[in-house]
């Protein structure tokens, strides 16, 4: 066995032993329920709570929104808070494209395109032109963003729908999203890392740079429209947009920032965001733009932010995007387009079925551009379409983008942004007074003074005895909602000045309370001894949210719904380490000391560094050694439970290190595989 299975073995037995000293001894401290909610809930009830509060004030600003002037002013402040939450638009650079093949069909032909969003950042698409013999040019042309497949623009409902339209007389432009078809963008890891997964772990690096998956979507999503308005045969003002699920996505975020979309048509994806977190709950990195539930912008606001232009919401009836939400959206932006004087330019299709492009949506869609773009207003009846293979419908020579010559990936464009980032940083932190930087740590963060924070009530729950020491169980409840189950150590006989320790560990109190081990050393060597499971941690850990967890961590829903609501749980946590730590030094005379094992030790770090005065040392085992190392790696394994929205444009997490000086003791440092970092 290498040393590094060894340590894993360790490592798990430590946690067996943990948890069957829980079990034996009753260490447990929350019951079965508190206020109806399983702790393990704790923080999923806990946040809904929280964005039920932004819902009700979505609703009155709403209703306050009656003129034309009101609505205009409500669209251009949303338009500039999503830009700004995805971290702002790139610059426009030459599209270089090239068609590398060209398949030709009864009654249109498809170009095969590559073109570059960014430098050497390709986009792959197939382009759908009617015969020119059936239709004269100009024709209006739809852009149709893929959703969730892997198979991208090859896949038959796609190709489909961008044969429908030009049969129909209008160019359709369908291409590959980001990890998806001949986009994949790691190709070490492709494609057991593809799709949502993959733009969840791109996600993970983007935020904490400030910027959004989405970004780079809506971004290719735009330059496909620059294209699109190059071409000769091309009514450059006559554009729509639709797109089926995670198309449905990108089709949303692009018809309510982009202008020149004049026509759209989103397919099984509009809900509401109170249904979507009482369902099926957030879903990957691009669905979710950082604090758009604390600045108002849900579901609806999508529709209502192109107001008056036609607008089709094409839905499933059994959709897992919860169709009653879809449809108090749609009485939402229908009533604001009645209040603009246009209420027959939206409207909404619903069709008896699951999740999918069905043949009904797919001819109302066609049918609703035909409408809007070229004036028609005609039943569509979908004819056999004869399908591209993938090899047809392939626009690289060898299938994948990343192959062609200097190539550059979104983790690439990421990499190049911090790059630039570092040098600020260094700068700023070699130049600026630490405790103005350290104020702006607050802002980003989120984290209030301790002088801010409320004293939390405390249940003390019985006591465990063992050889020489007792083990005391007790409750803290900082905030209305959240609990948190400590465990205070105290040897017999010892008095309230000999000094204390604030343990934390990722895996709750218990991980390093057996017999024999960490906490008991402490204990014997005279240390009265406070394990405290953080939010979200231990008995309030969330058992794992499916699909992403290999990923993010089994907390990923909840950790994006705090994304949503502009909190990040490494505030949240840090605030929870400050309020045990004032609690433990006012239950003795000592010095508190900090020690925080694994990810715990993101908050703890923050804690410190914000509050260098109420710890006396901190130590920090086996934790992440620095954000930009995520970055640089592009992969990261369970790291989106310590990433803080554009924490890295300011500050990293060396940088806190560096104002605590001596008084810090780092131990094991990982990097953001969870792998022993490099020595520097």
């Amino acid at each position: 066995m290498n040393r590094h299975r060894l340590g894993i073995a360790v490592a798990c037995l430590s946690l067996t032993l943990g948890a069957a000293a829980s079990a034996v001894e009753g260490l447990r401290v929350l019951p079965e329920t508190i206020d109806g909610v399983k702790p393990g809930d704790m923080m999923g009830h806990y946040l809904r709570r929280l964005a039920r509060d932004r819902f009700d004030k979505w609703q009155v600003q709403y209703e306050q929104r009656k003129s034309p002037e009101q609505i205009v002013e409500y669209q251009k402040h949303l338009r500039e808070k999503f830009i700004e939450a995805i971290g702002g638009l790139p610059e426009r650079t030459p599209l270089n494209p090239q068609i590398t093949g060209v398949v030709r069909r009864d009654g249109y032909t498809v170009e095969k395109v590559i073109f570059e969003s960014q430098p050497k950042h390709y986009v792959t698409g197939a382009l759908f032109v009617p015969d020119p013999s059936r239709f004269k040019p100009p024709y209006p042309a739809v852009l149709e963003p893929v959703g969730h497949s892997f198979t991208a623009k090859a896949r038959e409902i796609y190709q489909t729908v961008g044969a429908l339209l030009a049969l129909n007389g209008m160019v359709a432009f369908v291409f590959d999203p980001i990890d998806q078809g001949e986009r994949g963008q790691m190709l070490s890891q492709w494609p057991s890392v593809s799709g949502t997964k993959a733009h969840t772990m791109v996600g993970v690096g983007s935020m904490l740079l400030g910027r959004n998956t989405a970004r780079f979507e809506i971004w290719d999503g735009m330059r496909a429209i620059d294209y699109l308005q190059s071409r000769g045969e091309v009514d450059a003002d006559r554009i729509g947009c639709a797109g089926l699920s995670g198309g449905g996505t990108q089709t949303s975020y692009l018809m309510a920032l982009d202008e020149r979309i004049a026509v759209a048509a989103p397919a099984c994806y509009l809900t509401s965001f109170e249904r979507l977190l009482a369902t099926i709950g957030p879903q990957d990195a691009e669905q979710n733009i950082y604090g758009q539930l604390a600045f108002g912008m849900g579901h609806a606001d999508y529709l209502m932010m192109r107001a008056p232009k036609p607008t089709l919401i094409c839905a499933a009836t059994s959709d897992f995007f919860d169709i009653s939400g879809t449809w108090t959206s749609f009485r939402y932006a229908k009533r604001l387009y009645s209040r603009m004087g246009f209420a027959e330019r939206i409207d909404l299709i619903e069709h008896d079925g699951q999740h999918n492009y069905h043949k009904p949506l797919r001819e109302a869609t066609t049918r609703w551009m035909m409408r809007w773009l070229l004036g028609k207003d005609e039943p569509i009846t979908e004819p056999a379409i004869e399908m591209l293979s993938e090899k047809e419908i392939q626009c690289t020579p060898d299938g994948q983008v990343m192959l062609l010559e200097g190539a550059r990936s979104t983790y690439d464009l990421n990499r190049d942004f911090e790059k630039e980032l570092a040098k600020r940083r260094k700068k700023l932190w070699a130049t600026r007074d630490h405790a103005q930087l350290l104020s702006r740590v607050r802002e980003i963060t989120g984290i209030r003074k301790l002088t801010e924070l409320p004293e939390p009530k405390v249940v003390k729950l019985g006591a465990v005895k063992r050889d020489g020491y007792r083990i005391r169980k007790v409750r803290l409840t900082p905030e209305d909602g959240i609990h948190l189950p400590a465990l205070m150590f105290n040897a017999d006989g010892q008095t309230p000045s000999e000094g204390a320790v604030l343990y934390v560990h990722e895996k709750g109190k218990d991980a390093d309370a057996a017999p024999g081990g960490p906490i008991e050393k402490l204990v014997k060597a005279g240390k009265r001894v406070l394990a405290i499971d953080l939010r979200g941690t231990g008995e309030t850990g969330q058992t794992a949210q499916r699909k992403f967890t290999g990923v993010t961590g089994s907390d990923w829903k909840d950790v994006f719904t705090a994304y949503l609501l502009g909190r990040s749980y490494v505030g949240m946590r840090a605030e929870d380490v400050l309020v045990c730590a004032r609690f433990l030094r006012q239950e003795q005379t000592g010095p508190v000391e900090l020690i925080a094992v694994g990810n715990v030790g993101v908050p703890a770090l923050h804690a410190a560094a914000l509050e260098p005065d109420l710890f006396a040392s901190v130590k920090l085992m086996r934790s992440l050694t620095s954000w930009a190392n995520l970055i640089e790696l592009g992969r990261s394994v369970n790291q989106q439970v310590s990433a803080v929205h554009g924490a890295l444009t300011t500050y990293d997490l060396p940088d806190l290190a560096g104002t605590l000086g001596g008084k810090l003791t780092v131990e094991e440092p990982l990097d953001a595989l969870g792998k022993p970092a490099a020595a520097d």
